[in-house]
């Protein structure tokens, strides 16, 4: 009989063992397990992260302005010039032969203008002399005149007097056509001195483009030619010749391709970091100095104003990134990286990014009324507010081992985190930052445990 008692007790004690380990099994089903994070007061920068290259601020490809052969060039690629450093020569016998034709034609027409300047000086003189030959023979033809009528001389002087007279007018005119005459032959020999000099210009102007200079300080960065190559100018559809690549070392920059939808944020002066790949772990630091006003194709590199038909594919903007401590060892075409610090602040309240999620005003609700007591609603019908109007963002806050939902306002977004500006936050606050399927899934007032087991290994491992 005693037997049966303990067994019954025995029983009994089994059978509440049973029930409350289904009952902390059951309870145990509902604990969502979460990772978690602090809120933190620390400095934020908003960073744009574009690549390109680097280049030289001022550079110029020295081209072919003439067709002939490279018959001598003075530099070789990496030497440094100072401006008006002769570079390269081409072949230039007929050129400077035109030249020396055409100085000589000019001189023949200015010796033919000092001809003719002279002749006119002549004339001039024939017409004074010519006047006052008009003049004397005038007087005495008015004297014959007055005598002939007194009939104190003879017809026969009287005639002479006459004629002399008219032979004096008739000089007279002879010597203003002839400076006529001579002053037309002075303005063509003046005419043909300013042909003369025109081709000479043209002549000379050839001459000049087959000796080429360097146009400022620099240094060769390319010598893509030889001695005895033949260089030839461009056309309409063809490029001409590169003879060589000057560039000014002096200033230099790291040309980047900013994507669409983060060129908006990028201002001119803004602090940047850039990074080589041919020098890796130095930053460089450096401000934005120019940027591109017309999208650039990603695929093809052409502008979208020189496309003729409209694409939707991925196009880019040109930022160029002024370096102030550039190393002296860099070259044109290195692989660069820029971080554009786009905005900056300074012990501002901020949560890690991730942990930003999304829940409907009508979900927020129903979990509210449930809380309370009251029973989860039916599905409300449709109020006529768009998707992002329905939506509040916020993020899930564990207090007494729940998860509450807390409505914020985001402003600046650093690598990781972001700056909270509105919301009820407070510094050393414990949030929902993983996984990212539970952020998805997880309820307001849900149940959670803590379990950043896996974000220390991550932690470990980095």
């Amino acid at each position: 009989m005693k037997l049966k008692k303990i067994a019954i007790i025995g029983g009994i004690v089994l059978a509440l063992l049973v029930i409350v380990g289904f009952t902390v099994q059951q309870s145990q089903k509902s604990i969502v397990a979460v990772q978690t994070g602090k809120v933190t007061v620390e400095d934020l920068n908003s960073v744009v992260t574009a690549s390109g290259e680097i280049k030289p601020k001022t550079y110029v490809n020295l081209g072919a302005n003439a067709f002939g052969k490279i018959v001598k060039l003075y530099v070789k690629e990496g030497d440094h010039v100072k401006k008006g450093q002769l570079l390269a020569q081409l072949e230039n016998v007929q050129s400077a032969a035109d030249v020396a034709a055409n100085q000589a034609a000019l001189q023949v027409a200015r010796t033919d203008a000092q001809a003719a300047d002279a002749a006119l000086r002549t004339s001039q003189a024939d017409l004074d002399r010519a006047r006052s030959d008009l003049e004397r023979a005038r007087l005495d033809f008015d004297r014959a005149k007055g005598l002939f009528e007194e009939k104190l001389i003879p017809k026969q002087d009287y005639d002479a007097r006459q004629t002399a007279y008219e032979a004096a007018v008739a000089g007279v005119n002879q010597a203003q056509a002839r400076i006529a005459q001579q002053r037309a032959q002075k303005e063509s020999a003046e005419r043909r001195i300013n042909q003369a000099s025109a081709t000479l210009t043209r002549a000379s102007d050839i001459l000049s483009k087959t000796i080429y200079n360097a146009p400022f300080d620099g240094v060769i960065t390319n010598l893509p030619v030889r001695e005895g190559e033949t260089v030839v100018v461009g056309i309409q559809n063809s490029p001409g010749s590169t003879l060589m690549t000057l560039a000014d070392m002096s200033v230099i920059t790291s040309e980047v391709k900013v994507d669409e939808t983060d060129i908006v944020n990028v201002q001119m002066n803004q602090p940047a970091e850039v990074t080589i790949d041919a020098i890796p772990r130095q930053v460089f630091h450096g401000h934005v100095s120019e940027i591109g006003n017309n999208a650039v194709v990603r695929s093809t590199g052409v502008a979208t104003s020189q496309t003729l038909s409209s694409s939707q594919e991925a196009k880019d903007f040109k930022v160029v990134v002024t370096l102030d401590d550039a190393p002296a060892n860099l070259r044109p075409g290195l692989s660069s990286t820029a971080k554009i610090v786009t905005a900056s602040k300074k012990g501002v309240l901020s949560i890690p990014i991730q942990s930003l999620t999304v829940r409907t005003r009508t979900e927020l609700e129903a979990a509210a009324k449930k809380a309370k007591g009251g029973s989860a609603p039916a599905a409300s019908p449709a109020t006529g507010k768009s998707k992002e109007q329905d939506e509040v963002q916020g993020v899930f806050i564990v207090k007494q081992r729940k998860a509450e939902f807390v409505p914020v306002q985001t402003g600046v977004a650093g690598a990781t985190n972001i700056e909270v500006t509105g919301g009820g936050l407070k510094p050393g606050d414990e949030i929902v930052t993983g996984s990212y399927r539970v952020l998805r899934t997880l309820k307001p007032g849900a149940s959670v445990k803590i379990d950043n087991s896996v974000v220390k290994k991550e932690d470990e491992k980095s």
